[in-house]
This record gives C-alpha cells, sequence and structure tokens, in this order.
C-alpha cells in the first residue's frame, strides 16, 4: 500500500501523465450552476456566454486548472466576447475550485510501467490497474484524487488516506 501512495504522489506531481478522454461536472457560477461537458467533440457549457460564444469563463477556468492534462489547445477568444471581464472571472473561478464537482469522468494516467484507464462515475472509482482489482486501490486513483481535491469525492479504500 506504501508504494500506492507513494507512486500515487509522485504521478499527481507530474500532472502531464493523466489526459482526461471525457469529462462532465457542475460549476457552481455566480448566477446558477452550469453543466459542463468535454469529449470528442469539444467542450460544451450550458451557460448563455457558451450558447453565445462557444467560450466562457467557466471553461476558461478549468483549462487553467486541467490545462496539462488536457488532450486539446484552449478555445481562442470569440469576437464580439468581453475578454477582459471573462479573464478576470476565469482566473478568480480557477481559485475557487469548491466551485466545481466533477459528476464523471474518463482519464488516462501513463503510470511507470504502462497506461491505465481510470473512470469516475457519481463517486464509484474503477481503474483497470492489477493493484486496484486485487486491493481496491490504485496509484492512478491517488494522483487524481490529490489533483482534483475537493472537486471529486474520495475513493472508500483511500478516504482516509492523507492527500496532501
Amino acid at each position: 500500500m506504501i508504494s500506492q501512495i507513494e507512486k500515487g504522489r509522485q504521478y499527481a506531481q507530474e500532472p502531464h501523465r493523466i489526459k482526461f478522454n471525457a469529462l462532465a461536472l457542475t460549476f457552481q457560477g455566480d448566477n446558477a450552476a452550469y453543466t459542463i461537458t468535454l469529449d470528442d467533440g469539444g467542450w460544451h457549457c450550458s451557460c448563455p456566454g457558451f450558447q453565445t460564444y462557444r467560450i466562457c469563463p467557466h471553461i476558461m477556468a478549468l483549462e487553467r486548472i486541467l490545462k496539462p492534462m488536457l488532450k486539446i489547445p484552449p478555445v481562442p477568444y470569440a469576437p464580439g466576447q468581453n475578454v477582459v471581464s471573462d479573464v478576470e472571472k476565469a482566473h478568480r473561478y480557477a481559485q475557487e475550485r469548491d466551485r466545481i464537482r466533477f459528476t464523471a469522468f474518463n482519464a488516462t494516467v501513463h503510470g511507470n510501467n504502462s497506461e491505465h484507464t481510470v473512470t469516475y462515475d457519481s463517486g464509484v472509482w474503477y481503474s483497470d490497474s492489477t493493484s486496484f482489482k486485487l486491493r481496491g486501490v490504485s496509484s492512478h486513483i491517488i494522483a487524481l484524487e490529490r489533483l482534483l481535491k475537493g472537486m471529486v469525492e474520495p475513493a472508500p479504500a483511500t478516504a482516509a488516506l492523507p492527500l496532501d
């Protein structure tokens, strides 16, 4: 178990090892809660700004937080978008991670020996690693828990582990 914790810490310190394939979350904006998804078709947010410009402060904040773990480049600013206001809001939102609650994701973690898939769905974690299958915990899950601290529910097998 100690080696899993140590590898999890190492992977979390190297977030470029992790790539989100898809994600879904709730983002508490200043005015309402919005649903945000990322998949092969790109970003989508239920906020009015995204409906108009295809970019919004919620996605801009997530791009800041998740930057090394995203497969796609940042979405460009849109003509007519209030860029200064949106950038300021995105910066503030990126500091206020308690606004973000992941509901699901699928990620690939490039471990020391091979790649593994980690999924999260409504608080239920899964990893295709042998360690997870044997013990219900893996370094890959530990790394994602550390990187997404406060934005996901901890896996039952790691709930008592120190993530700091």
